[in-house]
């Protein structure tokens, strides 16, 4: 499913894009259900688990006002279809090994609502993982079209072979820990709905706030192969790992 030019890019840059991968019923299948999601996060007015609301300037959540679904998968099972599209599993096992079982974990949706909302900044997912490996494959896909003033995904190609995870630090008006990058190397990744974005957990990559009139709904999550255990991620034991392949 990958050609040789593909995955020798894979090897260099850290990344590839699969623009529109997601199509058709299937894509407006999973639009609906996070939808639905988005909804129920309307009534919330503090955080609670798997759930996080936006952030004011002070730190305090904002009622009605859904930042991400941590876990989605463990919220709302139909997410764990799109993990198990074939396509996008097809193109990960030339990545993984393709005599390997994967499995799929910290699962999250980010609804990235309008004229504010948020989702990461720069950082390397292998930070929260507790890891270096190279053997986590991060996934983002994008369910409406995304482009800079509605907050893409920003990367810096071949950040993932620096050979450490840098220093991150936690900012108290933002959800997470974040870290600094020489812009000048950024590429933002304008694509359409249904693209899919497959890249190693060691790249250092963010998103633009959302300063537009519309949402940008993405997922985010992780895949390896079933025999790797990082400590934080234990498969059997940390309820949003699954079976992916």
């Amino acid at each position: 499913m990958l050609t040789d030019g593909q995955i020798r890019q894979f090897r260099a840059d850290g990344y590839l894009v699969f623009e529109a991968l997601i199509q058709g019923e299937r894509l407006a299948y999973y639009k609906q259900v996070f939808d639905e999601l988005v909804a129920e996060g309307r009534k919330l007015t503090e955080q609670v688990p798997h759930w996080t609301l936006e952030l004011d300037e002070h730190g305090k959540p904002r009622a009605g006002l859904l930042h991400k679904i941590q876990g989605v998968c463990v919220v709302d099972a139909r997410v764990l279809e799109l993990a198990r599209e074939p396509a996008i599993l097809d193109r990960l096992a030339v990545l993984i090994g393709e005599n390997e079982n994967i499995d799929v974990f910290g699962t999250k949706f980010f609804p990235k609502l309008p004229n504010g909302g948020t989702s990461t900044s720069w950082h390397q997912d292998n930070f929260y993982f507790g890891t270096d490996t190279d053997r986590i494959i991060s996934c983002g896909i994008y369910l409406e079209d995304s482009d800079v003033d509605n907050g893409c995904l920003r990367v810096v190609p071949g950040s993932h072979r620096i050979g450490e995870i840098v220093e991150h630090r936690r900012n108290p008006s933002r959800h997470g820990s974040w870290t600094e990058v020489d812009e000048s190397r950024a590429v933002d990744l304008v694509i359409p709905a249904g693209t899919v974005v497959l890249f190693s957990a060691n790249l250092l990559h963010g998103a633009y706030d959302n300063h537009s009139n519309r949402t940008r709904y993405s997922t985010a999550w992780h895949y390896l192969p079933e025999e790797l255990n990082p400590e934080k991620f234990p498969k059997g034991i940390y309820e949003d790992r699954h079976v992916a392949y």
